[in-house]
């Protein structure tokens, strides 16, 4: 540590002898550290009570309270500097109550100042390098506080009031809606206000893993996910998508959240855990159980307290504040000093019907700060589709044209089928339909063009059966 890193601490000399004290006032003073000195042990307590004091350096003998009383009354301060204890005699017995009682480290007269000096270094350095730990804890929890999820609408209120109710609970959660509504971001805001905040969040998207190497993330491989929070002293586990979690996987995560126990890949006894579990899905789960998809008693176990996130279409109010959460954020990485947005813009993001929930408007202004030239963001910097509004008003304009629910319902299938070039597997995903269900609906559709006649097994664009 040089001179210029010392000027940031402030040390405090505690030492009645007064030779003694302005010796150390001057060495450390040498060396570039702010120097503080108290004559005796209350008027030192009395100083760090104050705040501001990195480091006390202390003789142990003092008439009015000696080093040793003075260190157990400073380690109860918050935030408490670190302690390095002076003694005269060295004995083992003071420097094990010394250490017992949370001084950083103890040095015997008659020492040499370099000794002192290399101590205290060592001391600071501990010292920076856990606030440095602390003050980014605190930036990555800092997004996840519920109280930092941006939303005025009733709705989100709600959401708020949930989350704050259950954090502290170790029921398990089911957290469901569209997709970008933002159902990991709620599901580490409980974490991060729950009592495991400080142990592991660990997050698994279900369909995005194949089964053998999920069964290793879920179940682990000797030492695996659910194993290394239990290490960890009870973590949170959040299973994105559990909707698509196979009928397997089903009946091992089942047994674990009955039983509370795993056996690893490659084990042969089981080992004991304590989780947190999670859930998310965009995806109606009632549906998949009455067809067999989904177990019946998971979802039970899954769904003990159920927290449902409005699409961003039914909170319009939250639109303009997301907006400008999203303008600030992006503008600073850009290293742009943007005002805001114009009105026309600001109408057209109001006018719009966000079918991707958040994460599209997050996308849709990271690339208009990019794209802006001006002080504000204008319409121009809006990407075709919302200022077109395409999707806005779907449901009043199929009002307007008189159509039947079985009529809206063909043609939202129809154009779905469309977007994904005929693939039926792919379209009966995206409607959230079995794929039965699907071939019925649509051999329902043919018959009633042409008169009837359909029949077989539907076939893909590709040419394959699905």
């Amino acid at each position: 540590m040089d001179k210029s890193d010392r000027q940031r601490f402030t040390l405090l000399v505690v030492e009645d002898d007064a030779a003694n004290r302005e010796y150390l006032i001057e060495a450390l003073a040498d060396e570039g550290y702010r120097i503080e000195a108290s004559p005796n042990g209350r008027a030192g307590l009395d100083r760090v009570k104050q705040g501001g004091v990195d480091l006390v350096v202390s003789d142990v003998r003092m008439p009015d309270l000696d080093g040793l009383d003075m260190l157990r009354e400073i380690k109860a301060a918050e935030p408490a500097p670190h302690v390095v204890i002076i003694t005269a005699f060295g004995t083992i017995e003071q420097a094990t109550r010394s250490i017992k009682l949370g001084a950083y480290d103890y040095i015997t007269k008659p020492f040499e100042m370099d000794d002192l000096l290399h101590l205290v270094d060592r001391a600071l350095d501990e010292r920076g390098l856990r606030q440095e730990v602390a003050r980014l804890r605190r930036e990555v929890e800092k997004p996840y506080r519920f109280e930092n999820i941006i939303g005025k609408s009733r709705l989100m209120h709600e959401v708020f009031e949930m989350i704050r109710r259950l954090s502290a609970s170790t029921a398990s959660v089911l957290v469901t809606g569209e997709s970008g509504t933002g159902k990991e971001l709620v599901a580490r805001a409980i974490h991060f206000h729950s009592p495991r905040k400080g142990r592991e969040f660990m997050a698994i998207n279900c369909a995005a893993i194949p089964d053998t190497l999920l069964e290793s993330e879920l179940f682990g491989y000797k030492r695996g996910a659910f194993t290394d929070a239990h290490r960890d002293h009870d973590g949170t586990v959040f299973l994105d998508e559990i909707a698509e979690l196979s009928p397997a996987l089903q009946a091992k995560l089942l047994r674990v959240l009955q039983e509370r126990e795993i056996r690893p890949l490659g084990a042969t006894k089981s080992e004991r855990v304590d989780v947190r579990v999670i859930a998310a899905t965009n995806r109606e789960l009632e549906p998949r159980m009455r067809e067999g998809q989904f177990r019946e008693d998971l979802y039970y176990r899954l769904n003990v307290i159920h927290i449902g996130l409005p699409p961003l279409r039914e909170r319009a109010e939250d639109i303009l504040p997301l907006a400008e959460h999203f303008l600030s954020q992006s503008a600073s990485r850009a290293g742009k000093g943007l005002a805001g947005f114009t009105q026309s813009a600001l109408k057209t993001l109001l006018g719009y019907a966000w079918p991707g929930n958040v994460r599209e408007l997050e996308n849709v202004i990271e690339r208009a700060v990019a794209l802006a030239e001006g002080e504000r963001i204008g319409i121009e910097d809006l990407p075709q589709q919302v200022r077109e509004r395409k999707g806005a008003d779907v449901l009043a304009g199929a009002i307007a044209r008189g159509l039947t629910l079985a009529e809206i319902e063909r043609e939202y299938i129809t154009r779905v089928l469309a977007a994904e070039g005929g693939n039926k597997t792919r379209a009966a995903q995206r409607l959230g339909l079995d794929r039965k269900t699907l071939y019925r609906k649509i051999e329902e559709y043919e018959r009633g063009e042409a008169g009837g006649e359909g029949e077989g097994e539907p076939v893909d664009a590709d040419g394959e059966d699905r």
